[in-house]
């Protein structure tokens, strides 16, 4: 099978780039998901681009997918953050790979079919949601899951809900669900201020059958898991790269109207500044997940969550001060700088958020260890 890194994904990027640009005020302004962008890029097999290829992927490594990812969001930042959310279960799973832990099937699957990987993980955290009930040979799972991006596309959910164990008390089993499953649907419900093709509808799970085999994880409820320093560092940078991306072209916009008016080389020096704290941090952060080579202690996933915050809001700083430097122009919607502002809002949504974040470190500054209840 000829893999993606056989012909030069790069240059397929630059060319997909192109047409996403062409393609992303539409998106936006129709508040579709981006569709044709996604036919495009698994056409491309670029949903298994990061999988090994001795497991038929195309082998790039997580610094590259960081960089793809910022990339494609110069040229449309919701197809970027959708891509980044099935790239972070995807990244996971290679960690899980790489340290001899059971992943190889799936990420086999991924690269023949270029399934797409649909993950609820943030809105679910640590106490997740939903009930789990036992049946024969599994369990009936009854689910309202938000910020699904991708769903309108997705092959398989990767989700948790909570059951409570006559044994071991209250815990959440975490498995995935194809979107084939009965008793799965899709509520068209995404309609927001920015990330508007992004696809990240609710769904919802009705008594949807999860066999025993499926189970991939039990953890006690509201516990921090280590399972979570794994996410957390190889979800975040990526993730990130949309918004950094966002911001790159945000300050490429003011930088080219500046050269054509009389704009205040202070506000062009602030922008500048803005633009590389961004970059150093997300670069930072793609240093700590050191290509998968990292342990899941708490440490880790605490310097990546500092590092988040940083970026999205260096992020956000970078487009605030772009609009500042471009002036009233950029209020109007003709302006690609006007759904920048907008897109760019989305980065201080993710997990955590700025001031769980605080708790989350503060709390391993005294106590050691991270809290068992986030103040979300």
């Amino acid at each position: 099978m000829e893999t993606i890194s056989n012909v030069r994904w790069q240059d397929a990027l630059i060319e997909l780039g192109e047409q996403f640009a062409h393609r992303a005020s539409q998106y936006d302004q129709t508040n579709t998901f981006v569709s044709e962008n996604y036919e495009q890029l698994k056409s491309n097999q670029f949903f298994s681009l990061a999988i090994p290829e001795e497991l038929g992927g195309g082998g790039a490594s997580y610094a590259e997918m960081c960089n793809a990812i910022r990339q494609m969001a110069q040229s449309c930042g919701a197809t970027a953050l959708a891509f980044s959310m099935h790239q972070h279960l995807i990244a996971a799973n290679i960690w899980r790979y790489k340290k001899g832990l059971p992943a190889e099937a799936l990420l086999r699957k991924v690269a023949s079919e270029q399934l797409i990987l649909v993950s609820t993980g943030a809105g679910d955290w640590l106490s997740s949601r939903g009930i789990m009930e036992k049946t024969e040979g599994g369990y009936l799972v009854t689910a309202r899951k938000h910020f699904a991006s991708q769903a309108p596309v997705g092959n398989i959910l990767v989700t948790s809900a909570r059951y409570l164990d006559p044994e071991k008390g209250p815990q959440v089993l975490h498995f995935p669900v194809p979107f084939s499953a009965k008793g799965l649907t899709i509520k068209n419900d995404w309609d927001t201020m920015g990330m508007r093709g992004t696809g990240s509808h609710t769904i919802e799970l009705e008594k949807v059958f999860v066999p025993d085999a499926a189970i991939a994880l039990t953890r006690p409820q509201g516990e921090f898991h280590p399972f979570w320093n794994v996410v957390l560092t190889v979800a975040m940078p990526l993730i990130m790269s949309a918004y950094v991306g966002i911001a790159e072209r945000a300050a490429q916009i003011a930088f080219e109207k500046a050269r054509k008016s009389a704009a205040n080389v202070y506000l062009l020096g602030e922008l500048q500044n803005q633009l590389t704290t961004a970059q150093v941090l997300w670069q930072d952060m793609i240093r700590l997940v050191n290509e998968f080579d990292f342990q899941p202690v708490n440490d880790q996933g605490n310097q990546i969550l500092i590092r988040k915050t940083l970026v999205a809001n260096a992020c956000i700083a970078t487009v605030n001060k772009a609009m500042e430097t471009v002036g009233g122009q950029g209020f109007f919607r003709h302006m690609q700088l006007e759904r920048l502002f907008r897109d760019v809002q989305g980065a201080q949504f993710h997990p955590l958020t700025e001031k769980s974040q605080h708790y989350f470190t503060g709390n391993l500054i005294r106590n050691g260890v991270f809290p068992a209840d986030p103040q979300e």
